[in-house]
């Protein structure tokens, strides 16, 4: 469990690193592309609610820490999402195309609502968050086309980010 949490917490690290310092800098991209919710769809999916939520927090965690937003504001968003996502533990074969594509279509779209929902608690304190902004756009349809690039990637590294509880006995 502790190899599978670290191993995790290491993969959120890369890509955040990856995110922030390199996609964040291409001038040519309108939005960076979300991966660190990708990774925690990919997470939450194969290991469930539990592990959703706490990699969905950790992931949070870090981004708040690199970014000028609210402080809690990831945490609070990528734990409900990765708490809703891991209510479909191993319901759903991500080893396609289409179904991650459409996954992370979904949770964009969820990452947006619950901004909007949390946006009427605090009108104040964050930025109003538009759907349909060339922005918001485009990190929809960057997170549709790379969630399957993504899903096949973290796949190759599954025996480490995958817990496997039935060894415990």
């Amino acid at each position: 469990m502790i190899k599978t949490f670290f191993s995790i917490i290491f993969t959120f690290f890369c890509f955040l690193i990856f995110e922030t310092a390199i996609l964040s800098n291409l001038m040519i991209l309108p939005a960076v592309p979300d991966i660190l919710l990708l990774v925690t769809l990919y997470i939450a999916l194969h290991n469930g609610s539990m592990w959703g939520q706490t990699t969905g927090f950790c992931s949070g965690l870090m981004l708040d820490f690199v970014t000028a937003g609210p402080f809690g504001l990831n945490c609070l968003l990528r734990t409900l999402i990765g708490f809703i996502i891991g209510l479909f533990n191993n319901t759903v074969n991500t080893s396609g195309i289409w179904l991650p594509a459409f996954l992370a279509f979904c949770t964009t779209i969820l990452k947006y609502l619950l901004l909007i929902i949390i946006s009427f608690f605090f009108p104040n304190e964050l930025i109003k968050f538009n759907i349909f902004s060339i922005q918001g756009i485009f990190e929809i349809l960057s997170n549709t086309v790379l969630a399957p690039i993504i899903f096949a990637f973290l796949s190759l590294f599954s025996s480490y980010l995958i817990y496997d509880n039935k060894n415990l006995t």
